[in-house]
């Protein structure tokens, strides 16, 4: 008994003790609480004629309260709005310490939603303007943490509008440290998927016309900065993607296959590997944008017509212009905007010795896109050509320029000239592997999409895939009703067993014709027959063919013909997934299948099939521009391996002075003195050997070399 009443002496002064039990039972306690409640009060009434002074005794007694006060709303009811009313009257005269204590205290009452989020966000966005940088930290912290946590459940979509507009107040405000504050936050919002909304993108688009440096900065990084690609790890949706490309790859082998066992088959072999690989490739690649924010601004138009009046009068250095310039180049290409005085800006900064220039290509390759005016890129291209396109710069400017040429035209390939295009074509024969490969990767760019405009010789045989598609002219847009490659499901193959058995078949010839060497040299592809192949097998009056055959036939038809039979296809019926894996065969068949109506090339003395591709995606990476050789070089690591590899299974390499063509013949007497005792041989070396007249005329003759090849 008297064990408990010394506790209970004890608890006027022993606040954590009081607080323990308050919570686990606060009835029992109301007398002692309001005690403290009654300190709390004289205490402050103390701290309110000396408020630069820290209070400890204050700070323990709000931190108090601020712990139980779930427990007792009636007595401390206007609790949050006195700490408020200090923070607001003392704000920059409070202690740093002091004014730590109460803003956690607030932050306590927070968590028990004994205070509304948008009166604790305005009050600590007026906390900003104290010179204390830890404060300012911990509160965007919270602020960033708070909003999460309204959210963590399901989306409040009334408060977040609320908050959202305080932001937009608070981004606009004069304050610079409350700008970037408000900035900062809506951005660390959006990075962590809580705001990812348009609205909020269109808030931080004001950012990007402050008077501040620093806040448009941050805000032009956000917009022109890359979203982390998702990973997916569902391990059994990538088996079967792999599963499909593979019985693909084999139905389209086994379609265009041939008789005839010859290094030029095999290379066609080849190819249709390449071919199948790189279209399912482009079918499993998900439509990731490069940053999404771009794509949910309200009026990219009007944007980038202001960050354009904005980036001729800009008084910034070099490197905030280059932010502004790729933000706008962004906006250009994804939204397709029309800006044309933006072209001309370019060409002032296209020169080789222009600091940052491969960034500047990069923004004008980024800038093209299928909707430009042909006017408008073709000045672009011309400077691409004459201010680096030019012997009178070093072999590495010719490719960078070449590179920029290749990926701006692959956005738009109508702002190149005929003549132009041409010139350009002939450093395929350069000597700098980096200069030929960048003018090769030009003419197989444009074999794909204008061939008209290259010379004869580069144009290449046409195919069939692309005499089916035509050419599309400035402006058009090809739209098709149909599926193309869908005609071949008009014509009845065998079922999947019988094709697996054939693709087992099929696998089995191929290592036997990659084993034998060169027979033929003849690259006419020759039909099988029917009773080789098995491809066509009667049941009633319905045929029934090999994947092939099926091939095959859809080779004979014309393009019209095609047409309709993919329209009726697209009309009649669902697709299953087999039906897809046989439309892709075509199509890859199609790819590497001639025009029925071309003269086939032979003997072709160069392939251009293995050289640089122009970058796919709606933004240009810096290393397609820098991409001068054809392959980059290995590290010390790798190159040590290839020569260790290199030596293996040779003779040993070095120079054979001194040594005997027949290891069993006798040692000379240089050799038999190097084993002797050296006394024997002390009398020798003791004196130096006087040299003869050839000795000292040889010495003579090779100084005089050295000197005359130094000189």
């Amino acid at each position: 008994m008297p064990f408990c009443q010394a506790n209970n002496n004890k608890l006027p002064s022993n606040l954590p003790q009081l607080q323990n039990l308050i919570k686990r039972d606060a009835a029992s306690y109301t007398e002692e609480f309001e005690r403290q409640h009654a300190v709390y009060k004289a205490t402050c009434a103390i701290f309110e004629q000396n408020p630069t002074v820290y209070n400890n005794q204050l700070h323990e007694i709000i931190m108090f309260l601020s712990q139980v006060a779930q427990f007792y709303p009636e007595q401390l009811n206007e609790f949050p709005q006195e700490l408020v009313a200090i923070l607001k009257r003392h704000a920059s005269v409070l202690h740093p310490h002091m004014r730590m204590s109460l803003v956690k205290a607030l932050m306590f009452l927070r968590n028990k939603n004994l205070i509304s989020p948008l009166e604790l966000h305005m009050l600590f966005f007026q906390l900003l303007r104290c010179q204390d940088k830890a404060l300012r930290k911990f509160l965007q912290q919270h602020v960033i943490t708070d909003i999460k946590n309204i959210n963590s459940k399901g989306k409040n979509m009334k408060l977040n509008k609320e908050l959202q507009n305080f932001m937009y107040e608070m981004l606009t405000a004069k304050h610079a440290v409350a700008s970037k504050t408000a900035l900062d936050i809506m951005i660390e919002l959006y990075n962590k998927r809580i705001w990812n909304d348009a609205k909020t993108v269109n808030i931080i688009t004001v950012g990007c016309f402050s008077k501040v440096t620093k806040i448009m900065v941050a805000a032009i990084k956000f917009f022109i900065g890359k979203d982390e690609e998702e990973k997916d790890n569902d391990d059994s949706d990538s088996e079967s993607e792999d599963e499909d490309c593979n019985k693909t790859l084999k139905t389209t082998m086994m379609a265009v296959r041939v008789n005839k066992k010859s290094k030029k088959n095999a290379n066609k072999l080849a190819k249709v590997k390449s071919v199948v690989k790189k279209n399912m490739g482009k079918k499993k690649k998900k439509d990731v944008f490069d940053f999404s924010a771009l794509h949910l601004i309200h009026d990219p138009q009007d944007l980038a017509d202001k960050l354009y009046k904005r980036l001729e009068k800009m008084n910034e250095r070099f490197e905030v212009k280059l932010l502004v310039m790729n933000f706008i180049s962004r906006l250009i290409g994804i939204h397709q905007l029309y800006l044309p005085n933006f072209y001309p800006l370019l060409q002032r900064f296209l020169f080789p010795h222009q600091q940052e220039v491969t960034k500047v290509m990069v923004f004008a390759a980024q800038a093209a896109h299928p909707l430009a005016s042909p006017d408008d890129l073709e000045p672009l291209v011309r400077t691409l050509a004459n201010n680096f396109v030019t012997e009178r710069y070093s072999n590495e400017v010719m490719a960078m320029g070449l590179n920029a040429i290749r990926e701006l035209c692959a956005r738009n390939p109508h702002g190149m000239t005929d003549d132009l295009l041409q010139d350009l074509a002939q450093y395929k024969s350069s000597k700098d592997k980096g200069v030929s490969t960048a003018a090769k990767s030009l003419i197989v760019l444009y074999r794909e999409v204008k061939p008209e405009l290259l010379a004869k010789k580069d144009r290449g045989a046409p195919t069939e895939l692309r005499t089916e598609e035509g050419q599309q002219e400035f402006g058009g847009n090809i739209a098709k009703g149909y599926i193309p490659g869908a005609e071949v499901l008009t014509f009845k193959t065998r079922n999947n067993n019988d094709m697996e058995c054939d693709e087992s078949d099929e696998d089995e010839e191929e290592e036997e014709e990659e084993d034998e060497g060169e027979e033929d040299d003849d690259d006419e592809w020759v039909d099988m027959d029917d009773s080789q192949d098995g491809s066509i097998l009667s049941e009633g009056e319905e045929k029934i063919f090999s994947n092939k055959e099926a091939i095959n036939q859809v080779m004979k038809l014309t393009a019209k013909e095609r047409a309709e039979k993919a329209a009726d296809i697209a009309s009649s019926r669902f697709l299953t997934d087999e039906d897809f894996q046989r439309i892709a065969a075509v199509q890859a068949a199609k790819q590497v299948e001639l025009y029925s109506g071309s003269k086939k090339i032979k003997n072709a003395k160069r392939k251009l099939e293995n050289i640089d591709k122009p970058s796919e995606g709606e933004i240009v990476p810096l290393k397609s521009i820098e991409m001068i050789y054809k392959k980059r070089k290995h590290d010390k690591a790798a190159r040590m391996e290839t020569v260790l590899a290199g030596r293996e299974g040779r003779e040993k390499f070095g120079s054979r002075k001194g040594q005997r063509m027949n290891p069993d013949a006798s040692k000379t007497n240089k050799m038999k003195a190097k084993t002797k005792n050296y006394m024997m041989v002390k009398h020798k070396v003791a004196h130096k050997q006087k040299a003869s007249f050839r000795d000292k005329q040889m010495k003579l003759r090779n100084s005089l070399l050295k000197q005359r090849k130094n000189y």
